[in-house]
């Protein structure tokens, strides 16, 4: 997600306590426009690579997809993280096969929570941000990268890496500085997690489908020999644009790398209301069953503080658009294995 990112992957900490926010009034939420028609059913796929990939340890179902999501909870301690994850499960009707969490270098690995999700046999989908890449690759920060390696290999359980998603976001390029340094750090951080025999992990590139669309994403791209799963994030927020619309550029590029894909986040805001939103979600199945390359998907569930309805993605509190992405939850493609 594009806002207020950081401040939801504090939920993995207790010792946060109370955050007090200000939030700003809402803005009237646009017309909403009508879905665009989905492709007709003979339109080929895209992505139809089916393995079998050498994704590392998270390795992918034969068939179908994992199913996961980012669920924010109601406050920002341990239980209530894995109360949030239980309820939305409970609403669902099963178990996520994935769950996302977000986590700064200064916070802690494991908590609780990512323990209990991890030993209940989900697999946690580690976000991790960093800084500045050219403080990354220039050693200052080695103790601490060593220090995360360390407890992520003592943690013991399987999981994606997502290495400074959404990296191509203009908000972050003085800090990524240019994909040539995000990819040296990319490899600085891959070098010590070797080092210290960090095996756990699968290593998740994320781009912004806006970055594949706009044609700058692809430069950022560490290359096959250091990448386990590609990865996308995509919304339909200010514009109701069909999933497989925002998909196409980033698919196209995918299709062409032996790697299997998971779409890191996605989401349909309130403001294109119940019955829009069901629909987006249900033409977003159809798109997802017919690329098989895709392997997992996971869902942003979740109202960013102070965001316009165009940007809060929570399911939960919609009835309609909650049933409508359970029914797609429960069915057999989304109920895959892990391979």
């Amino acid at each position: 997600m594009r806002r207020n990112h950081l401040l939801l992957g504090l939920a993995g900490l207790a010792v946060l306590g109370a955050v007090t926010l200000t939030v700003t009034t809402c803005a009237p939420p646009p017309q909403r426009p009508a879905l665009a028609p989905s492709p007709p059913a003979g339109t080929p796929p895209i992505a139809t690579q089916t393995g079998p990939f050498d994704a590392g340890p998270v390795r992918p179902p034969a068939a179908g997809v994992l199913l996961g999501a980012w669920v924010k909870p109601s406050v920002f301690t341990q239980p209530a993280r894995i109360d949030a994850v239980s309820a939305f499960e409970s609403a669902l009707g099963r178990r996520l096969d994935i769950v996302n969490t977000y986590r700064r270098f200064d916070e802690p690995f494991p908590t609780l929570s990512d323990k209990a999700f991890a030993q209940s046999g989900r697999i946690l989908m580690l976000s991790w941000a960093i800084d500045d890449t050219r403080v990354i690759t220039s050693g200052t920060q080695d103790p601490a990268v060593h220090a995360w390696a360390r407890r992520i290999r003592d943690f013991g359980h399987p999981i994606l890496l997502r290495f400074r998603w959404e990296m191509d976001r203009p908000n972050l390029q003085a800090a990524m500085w240019s994909p040539e340094d995000y990819i040296d750090a990319w490899k600085h951080v891959r070098d010590i997690f070797a080092a210290e025999h960090t095996t756990n992990v699968s290593w998740t590139w994320c781009p912004t489908v806006e970055g594949f669309a706009g044609g700058y994403a692809q430069a950022f791209y560490p290359g096959d020999e250091d990448v386990d799963w590609t990865c996308v994030d995509a919304y339909a927020g200010r514009q109701l644009r069909p999933f497989g619309e925002l998909l196409r550029p980033f698919l196209t590029w995918a299709a062409d790398h032996p790697k299997p894909i998971i779409i890191g986040e996605f989401g349909v805001s309130a403001a294109w209301g119940s019955a829009g939103r069901a629909k987006w979600l249900a033409d977003a199945a159809t798109v997802i069953e017919h690329n098989p390359q895709i392997k997992a998907v996971s869902y942003f569930n979740s109202n960013p503080d102070g965001n316009r309805p165009d940007q809060q993605f929570l399911l939960s509190d919609d009835p309609p658009a909650l049933a409508a992405f359970s029914t797609i939850a429960r069915s057999g493609y989304f109920n895959a294995h892990p391979g």
